[in-house]
């Protein structure tokens, strides 16, 4: 049951960083899509929507492999004394 919850918290900020590549191609494309008036505003978007997602997953992987102890020493938490 964990495993599929995990599965879906990274799913969603999967997909957003996908729909995020998608409008920065349809910009070197000239495509613009409903609810944005310029391609610079679709391309601003996208790239956001890209950096919030890899930001999420690359976070979630990083907080899992701390709590393993499988990164290098100095990302290690410091014991609380």
């Amino acid at each position: 049951m964990q495993r599929l919850v995990a599965l879906l918290i990274m799913l969603i900020p999967g997909i957003i960083g996908v729909i995020g590549v998608k409008l920065m191609r349809d910009v070197l494309f000239g495509i613009v899509h409903r609810g944005f008036f310029s391609l610079t505003l679709q391309f601003i978007i996208g790239l956001l929507m890209l950096l919030g997602g890899l930001a999420f997953v690359g976070g979630f992987i990083f907080y899992r492999d701390r709590k393993r102890n499988k990164v290098q020493p100095k990302f290690q938490r410091k014991p609380s004394s």
